[in-house]
């Protein structure tokens, strides 16, 4: 069974992954690390929010694409353990 374009897939997918991580790493060197409170600070707290509502995004889409990565991953070893089993037996025997 070719398994090229399935690992092909995944391989791009654990791309899209570590470009993800890169990118929300580099959008975090933006961060204010300040707590604004102050009602002369309330444009900044506006735009702190909007930049830690970009990042629970960002953080939600690396989380659920991490799990389907690995969980592919797995699938795909396993898939092609079994089968490599499967036919180291069928050499055995025929």
């Amino acid at each position: 069974m070719p398994y090229t374009s399935f690992v092909i897939a995944w391989a791009c997918l654990a791309v899209v992954v570590i470009g993800l991580a890169i990118f929300r790493n580099i959008a975090s060197l933006h961060e204010d690390d300040n707590i604004h409170i102050a009602a002369g600070e309330q444009r900044m707290i506006t735009e702190q929010q909007a930049f830690f509502g970009r990042m629970d995004k960002i953080d939600r889409w690396g989380k659920t694409l991490t799990v389907i990565t690995v969980a592919t991953g797995l699938v795909l070893a396993s898939i092609y353990i079994y089968n490599s089993l499967q036919e180291h037996a069928r050499h055995l025997i025929g």
